[in-house]
């Protein structure tokens, strides 16, 4: 072979594995990226649409028959999945005042209840579900007015229609808005966590 020839290959060989390096570098980038962009999307979500204890929400959800994108949707508009004590004393996850613990505890036959049991997110999703439950129950399945009720007080949406309550005959601006939150984030986890839910 001649010089030339040889210069030529040594030439083409560089050449190729010069390609192969770019490509491995590029690929090595990519992923980089999709890690990095992977990462930034996990943030986002964790911070616009946050799902915790999903075991527990399908758990609770089950047994009470209770859509489980309902919990998570109260979950999210009561304490946007951070155990948290409002300054009306309403606590956990669910945000359950120490009346309405109690009076859930009578209902459900939970005799060895104590208030620091709500800031367990097992005992607080088990609470606001069954709750949520009750609501439902007495007010005829209309969702509308369970969450008002969730949030006003059973005897304050009695007055305002009770179980022919719809969303525009809630007069209360706060509790309107707290029913059309959950409402919506009740859509946003159907469609993001379908898995995680247990939807499939």
């Amino acid at each position: 072979m001649s010089r030339k020839r040889s210069r030529r290959a040594r030439t083409v060989r560089r050449r190729r594995l010069a390609a192969a390096a770019a490509v491995a570098v590029a690929g090595a980038a990519a992923a980089v990226a999709l890690g990095v962009f992977g990462k930034v999307d996990d943030a986002i979500q964790e911070l616009t649409l946050p799902l915790r204890h999903e075991d527990i929400i399908r758990q609770e959800a089950a047994q009470w028959d209770v859509e489980p994108a309902l919990v998570a949707g109260m979950i999210y508009a009561e304490s946007h999945f951070r155990d948290q004590t409002s300054h009306a004393d309403a606590r956990g996850l669910m945000q359950i005042t120490p009346d309405t613990a109690r009076f859930i505890a009578r209902k459900s036959h939970g005799t060895e209840f104590v208030l620091e049991d709500l800031s367990d997110p097992d005992v607080n999703i088990a609470y606001g579900t069954f709750y949520m439950r009750y609501l439902l129950d007495a007010l005829d399945q209309n969702e509308v007015a369970a969450l008002a009720a969730y949030n006003a007080g059973l005897g304050n949406v009695e007055e305002w229609g009770g179980a022919d309550l719809e969303l525009d005959d809630i007069e209360f601006g706060e509790t309107r808005s707290y029913v059309e939150r959950v409402l919506e984030k009740q859509e946003d986890y159907r469609e993001t966590y379908p898995r995680e839910l247990g939807y499939r």
